[in-house]
């Protein structure tokens, strides 16, 4: 390799490591010690069985889809109107996807509004389809004094009696933004969880309301 080839890498991971020094240091995100790599997973809360009631649907989710640049196991913090930034530190156990899928799956079975809620290939056939779409995923420091966990997430629910998506029964997105209780990777995560429980809590209510004819928001 070329001097100068090597001398412009070595310069790329130095300004690399300065500019993550500054965006932690003046924006007030995550604070930890070096090299000390850090990883999460998501962890929707159980629901209390007094509080289920079995529909009659089997669900299947056909599709979860996370945006870039949200789509990486390394957290990403917002810390500005148009400027975005990837922890080297800290991050999810596996693909952010993955991480998603296992909880919104149990949750959602143990909603009460469906009786199962099924693999793709499972023998039990789903008669409802769900795609979610994931928008936003970020930790929220463009106000390094009021640190937030950002999510916004799409539902869309099919109508499939031959597990083929048909007519649409419920499309919403839904966000939240959830104050942290201080600037770590850790708090962050359990900003991430209390907003994904309460969007799976609504996105149970809407969906039994429009089964039953009600308006949905």
């Amino acid at each position: 390799m070329k001097t100068s080839q090597i001398q412009h890498r070595l310069a790329s991971r130095i300004f690399s490591a300065l500019f993550l020094a500054s965006v932690f240091g003046l924006a007030g995100c995550i604070s930890r010690p070096v090299l000390n790599k850090q990883t999460f997973t998501f962890n929707a809360p159980a629901i209390s069985a007094t509080n289920v009631v079995a529909g009659g649907h089997v669900l299947g989710i056909r599709k979860l889809q996370i945006a870039a640049p949200f789509d990486d196991r390394s957290f990403v913090y917002r810390t500005g109107e148009f400027s975005y930034v990837r922890d080297p530190y800290a991050g999810f156990l596996e693909s952010p996807t993955d991480a998603l899928l296992a909880p919104m799956r149990g949750w959602l079975r143990d909603s009460g509004s469906f009786n199962a809620v099924v693999e793709a290939g499972s023998a039990l056939k789903p008669d409802t389809l769900v795609e979610i779409n994931v928008s936003q995923l970020f930790g929220d420091f463009r106000l390094s004094e009021h640190p937030a966990a950002a999510i916004t997430m799409q539902f869309v629910f099919f109508d499939a009696p031959n597990g083929i998506p048909g007519k649409v029964i419920l499309q919403q997105a839904y966000s939240r933004s959830i104050p942290l209780s201080a600037p770590t990777a850790a708090a962050l995560m359990k900003g991430w969880n209390q907003a994904l429980t309460e969007i799976l809590a609504e996105v149970s209510s809407d969906f039994r309301r429009s089964e039953t004819g009600g308006r949905v928001r």
